[in-house]
């Protein structure tokens, strides 16, 4: 067989160069003709030949509108606004990012929570039953604001949802755009457990079992619900939608919204063709059919059980819509409300202690509170304005409640657009009063220099947990460590390879379709005692 060789004539390249920006003579304009001349009759003879030419641009081409002679996005921590598109941040004309008055103060435009008095029986009822549970007196906010511990580059991809244990304090769940699950005890930090054996692609939702909470279960993107035991790591599939495998996007359903219903004794699983499941946690088996609660074919992302009366279900998806069920005549067409938004709802969560109030994230950079379900419930009573509008390489931003504040005031959000702290580019989380729209606090570290869309508050301790790619951080109140330990530097542990070495990027990359500082756990718990590499602090300078 006779060797290939590569072909030595090459298809003419063409440049485009931007006519704005330079300018030429006379002369030199009559030799670019007699040049252009020369390159059509070239080309002519490339096509007679069979060979196109290829063009190279040299136009400043903007990344937003697509159009030329003008550039707009990102550099560094400065978004440069596109002038044929309104402010990033709040969506509305007539001024830009950086002048947003959002940005400067975020209760810009919001009203406060009124004080309402009616003589609706459903009010009556919430002010004599549920109200009381209430403290009526707004505890002081406590912000876990300096960073106790940290693994980086825990995951092989970047988390996608974390879970607290239920009654062991030190243990935190995380589950990852490859399906694995994570296991970390934050009081030893440099002991590791990840199960990749259980889903093959994305882990979007945990909950762990009502009655043993040993027991986790999980919804992936690859279909299926799966029970998995901590201890071991043996998972058992309790419902597979896609039984024969890959057949086609357009029949392979992915699971997304996940709750547990604690009086019914089922999990409450959502797909992305607007369906509902139930699963008997039981007998570990589908019960009953399919339910459509959202627009056909639209992803139902968030799913939620009301924690006082758990037969109501609060929904969202990308239909633009949350809705509220009764889960005692659950079926096609019953819903009680209908939540609308103007983009793609995020999340949607019954206030804590109550479960009287809604609290929404929605793409279109709101937030959007109900201050109770027995109201009017067409428009929302507040909507506060919030960087999260995020692209495809992020996990969703979800604002969630902090569940040991008592006035239920209190949420919790990463930022999208990075501040700019001291020559750094920096994306804080922020502490957000739902009740005014007044920023708390904003949480940030010089070296988390990523986003950070995934973030948990502990039920019972001090403690925020946030997921930047595939890092976990661990978070606590600056005023309860001890002198000493003030001192002393927080222990940072570094799984995997060395970046520099391996020539891979920069940790400001945030894109983890790349195989970066990857290590494989091959359908094995692993289990590193001594970390490859410790990296030692100083405290953060505020």
């Amino acid at each position: 067989m006779a060797p290939q060789v590569r072909r030595t004539a090459f298809p003419k390249v063409l440049i485009e160069r931007d006519t704005d920006s330079e300018q030429s003579s006379s002369d030199d304009d009559d030799e670019e003709e007699e040049q252009a001349n020369e390159n059509e009759e070239k080309t002519e003879d490339t096509k007679k030949k069979g060979k196109s030419p290829i063009t190279i641009s040299l136009k400043k081409v903007c990344k937003v509108c697509k159009k030329t002679g003008h550039e707009a996005g990102f550099k560094g921590a400065t978004y440069i606004d596109c002038p044929m598109k309104p402010c990033f941040l709040c969506k509305m004309p007539g001024h830009t990012t950086m002048t947003c008055p959002h940005r400067v103060a975020t209760e810009h435009g919001v009203v406060p929570a009124p004080h309402v008095n009616t003589q609706n029986p459903m009010e009556f009822v919430f002010e004599r039953q549920l109200k009381p549970r209430i403290t009526p007196i707004k505890p002081a906010y406590v912000i876990p604001d300096q960073v106790d511990c940290a693994v980086i580059r825990y995951h092989s991809r970047r988390v996608t949802c974390l879970e607290f244990h239920p009654t062991n304090n030190h243990i935190l769940l995380s589950g990852d755009k490859k399906g694995q699950l994570g296991v970390w005890d934050f009081a030893k930090v440099h002991e590791k457990t990840v199960y990749g054996n259980i889903h093959s692609c994305i882990l979007n939702n945990m909950r762990f079992s009502p009655a043993n909470d040993g027991m986790i279960y999980a919804a992936s993107s690859d279909g299926t619900v799966s029970c998995t035991d901590l201890e071991t790591g043996i998972s058992s599939t309790l419902m597979n939608l896609n039984p024969d495998g890959w057949q086609g996007p357009g029949s392979w359903r992915m699971l997304y919204g996940m709750d547990i219903n604690l009086e019914r004794g089922v999990v409450l699983v959502a797909d992305n063709f607007g369906f509902l499941y139930l699963v008997d946690s039981r007998s570990n088996s589908q019960t009953g059919k399919a339910i459509m609660i959202h627009k056909k074919g639209s992803k139902v992302v968030g799913l939620h059980c009301n924690p006082f009366q758990p037969d109501l279900l609060l929904s969202c998806g990308n239909d633009h819509f949350a809705r509220l069920w009764d889960m005692r005549r659950l079926e096609a067409g019953s819903v009680l409300a209908n939540l609308e938004h103007r983009r793609v709802v995020n999340s949607a969560y019954f206030s804590p202690f109550s479960g009287t109030k809604i609290l929404t994230t929605s793409q279109d950079n709101r937030l959007r509170i109900w201050d109770s379900i027995f109201r009017d419930l067409d428009s929302p009573s507040r909507e506060i304005v919030h960087s999260h509008d995020f692209n495809r390489h992020l996990t969703p931003f979800r604002a969630e409640w902090d569940p040991k504040d008592p006035s239920e005031s209190l949420a919790v959000i990463g930022r999208y657009i990075s501040e700019n702290y001291n020559g750094t580019a920096l994306h804080p989380i922020d502490f957000i009063d739902i009740n005014t729209g007044q920023l708390v606090a904003e949480v940030m570290d010089p070296n988390i220099t990523t986003i950070t869309p995934v973030n948990k508050l502990h039920p019972r301790d001090d403690v925020l947990a946030s997921g930047s790619s595939r890092s976990l951080f661990i978070w606590r109140p600056k005023e309860k460590f001890d002198v000493s330990e003030q001192s002393d530097a927080r222990k940072i542990i570094v799984f995997g390879g060395d970046e520099k070495k391996r020539g891979k990027r920069s940790k400001d990359d945030y894109d983890d379709d790349s195989d970066d500082d990857k290590f494989n756990v091959k359908g094995k718990n692993v289990k590193v005692k001594k970390p490859v590499k410790q990296m030692t602090r100083r405290k953060a300078k505020r």
